[in-house]
């Protein structure tokens, strides 16, 4: 048993040992944080003149969030997004989205839906990246409870070599009640460990509030102080069909608005993506084939 003085000695040398580890040094000359994914460039001036950058969606150590009532192809979004990382063919649907991703590899997990619909969204990455896998590992996380849930991503993340993108659509899922305080702490304290811990970029997804642009309960808030970027889906006024992209806040320089839909084949494009690069892509002797009802599903 330890006396107070000898308690008290222990905790000052822990707190001493992380003061340490988290002392920033303000003259000392940092690289911009390298980027997962991006959509689209800027410039600025520097001293060496000027210079052109991707605008980050996501950069490496940070994580973003998606945010939309339902019904509005949030899922649609992350399976852009997640063929932007990958790479192969997908540049026929995803614009001015680029994925950083360098070897790297990505874990999908969806807490919401059934395995048959959950491998529908994961499937219909691959198929629009012409790719078998491509260090694409994907989970349908529904029959766990919020603890466990937590528990298999925290493994993944550990027993992944060369992870550098993680996809949680549904992070209200990782909590008993989207208002507990403390359990939404938790976990987006969790979120920003496993950024900081494994330099990867961290991609959630939740509702926002009925008939506001907030995202949900004490989560939403306390994601919304923490995240890099928050970006807000919303329906196209004019036409239901499109989904307007807009990034709510950011840490950086905010991307620029832009639109999707999904195709007629299923998969979602961006609207300034090339149509009939997308025909030829479907109708050529190596299209992706599907067993049951096409993949418009998800």
């Amino acid at each position: 048993m330890l006396s107070k003085e000898e308690q008290e000695f222990r905790e000052r040398l822990f707190a001493e040992q992380m003061l340490e580890e988290c002392y920033i040094d303000p003259t000392k000359e940092l690289e911009h944080p390298p980027i997962a994914i991006s959509y689209g460039e800027h410039s600025y001036s520097t001293k060496e003149g000027l210079v052109t950058y991707p605008t980050p969606i996501g950069t490496y150590g940070n994580f973003s969030f998606l945010q939309a009532p339902p019904k509005t192809k949030k899922t649609f979004l992350v399976t852009l997004l997640s063929a932007a990382y990958i790479g192969g063919e997908s540049d026929k649907f995803i614009g001015k989205i680029k994925g950083h991703r360098d070897g790297k590899c990505i874990l999908h997990f969806d807490t919401e839906q059934g395995e048959f619909h959950a491998q529908r969204v994961f499937k219909r990455t691959l198929d629009m990246c012409r790719m078998d896998n491509a260090c694409y590992r994907t989970y349908g996380l529904r029959s766990l409870s919020h603890k466990d849930r937590l528990s298999v991503i925290k493994i993944a993340i550990e027993d992944t070599p060369n992870l550098g993108v993680v996809i949680i659509d549904g992070i209200a899922d990782l909590v008993s009640d989207v208002n507990n305080i403390e359990e939404a702490n938790e976990v987006v304290q969790k979120v920003m460990a496993w950024t900081k811990d494994y330099n990867i970029h961290i991609i959630t997804v939740i509702h926002t509030n009925y008939n506001t642009n907030k995202p949900t309960g004490h989560l939403g808030s306390a994601m919304e102080k923490k995240a890099e970027t928050q970006i807000q889906l919303e329906k196209d006024s004019d036409d239901s069909n499109i989904i307007n992209v807009r990034c709510k806040s950011s840490r950086n320089k905010s991307f620029e608005d832009f639109s999707f839909f999904v195709n007629d084949y299923g998969y979602p494009q961006v609207a300034d993506a090339e149509i009939s690069l997308i025909d030829s892509f479907v109708n050529d002797k190596t299209k992706p084939t599907y067993k049951g009802s096409p993949p418009s599903i998800g």
